[in-house]
């Protein structure tokens, strides 16, 4: 079964979204596209075995993928959700008015891609955040790789940058196109017009994420693919993110085999999936620990 459609109301803005329920969730993991796509990212049509919100479900896990903000049904809104905190707080709420009376198991974990991550970063940085069980970010880094650095800088800088693509642009996230199915390079069943607050938030990312990083106090886990072409890869890159980290206890990096920016949507979705739902399962299991040990509760 797809996601089910949902759009909920957050002090006058429609927030659209995917929901996937499991019976009794272990726990919810809120998934948060990228730039230039919409939320079916994570449930591409016709393609149920890239599915995080199935395979999420399939393993008890209740998924939810809204639209971020400036996307889908708040797009209209965009202009007024520039500011961070407005961002933050419209994402939290749009989460509690999705769930609402349903079962959240454990807790929440944050899942991102891409531009993506800035949000999930700033929202775990909250003190909302340290409720929490976790966060994986993936699609993005510390230093672009040296096939983007001339791309992405001449890119960013110009004023209309969400609604340029270009040619070199498609082809840092799109190659090499074997690591996708045929009907998903490109990604024209998910592609949406991106707000223009994100390119004030490219262009700084690179400067702020590691004072983002060194705010989130709850586990981390960074996935980047072997064929990632965005930002730079490899075992020193993995690392250097890693490092940042210095307020969470606990950090695993990942390289995803066979894997290229959309780590989502690529043949290899299904094992990228399954090894950050693995983390998520850890992350419950170390909250339901802790619970158990705290002082007065009965053994």
């Amino acid at each position: 079964m797809s996601g089910v459609s949902r759009v909920v109301d957050v002090d006058g803005i429609p927030v659209s979204a995917l929901l996937q329920e499991a019976r009794q969730p272990r726990a919810v993991v809120v998934a948060l596209h990228g730039g230039a796509a919409n939320s079916t990212y994570f449930d591409y049509p016709g393609r149920p075995p890239l599915s995080l919100l199935r395979t999420g479900a399939a393993l008890g896990f209740t998924v939810v993928a809204p639209d971020r903000p400036g996307y889908g049904s708040s797009a209209p809104y965009a202009e007024e959700l520039a500011p961070v905190e407005r961002r933050v707080d419209l994402a939290y709420a749009t989460v509690d008015r999705l769930l609402a009376a349903r079962p959240r198991g454990e807790g929440v974990f944050l899942l991102a891609h891409s531009i993506g991550c800035e949000l999930a970063l700033r929202m775990a940085g909250d003190p909302r955040g340290s409720e929490l069980l976790g966060v994986e970010i993936a699609g993005t880094g510390r230093h672009h790789h040296d096939d983007a650095v001339d791309i992405m800088g001449a890119w960013r800088r110009e004023d209309d940058w969400p609604r340029r693509s270009g040619r070199g642009v498609r082809d840092l996230i799109w190659q090499p196109d074997h690591l996708y199915a045929s009907d998903v390079v490109g990604g024209a069943r998910i592609v949406s017009p991106s707000p223009a607050y994100e390119g004030v938030v490219a262009r700084n990312w690179t400067v702020d994420f590691p004072g983002l990083a060194a705010q989130v106090r709850v586990p981390v886990h960074y996935t980047l693919g072997e064929y990632e072409r965005v930002w730079r890869p490899g075992p020193s890159a993995l690392a250097d993110v890693a490092s940042m980290f210095t307020a969470s206890p606990r950090v695993v990096v990942d390289e995803q085999a066979d894997g290229g920016h959309n780590l989502s949507i690529g043949l290899t979705a299904m094992a990228y999936h399954l090894k950050i739902l693995s983390f998520v399962e850890e992350c419950v299991l170390a909250r339901a620990s802790a619970v158990q040990q705290r002082p007065g509760r009965a053994s």
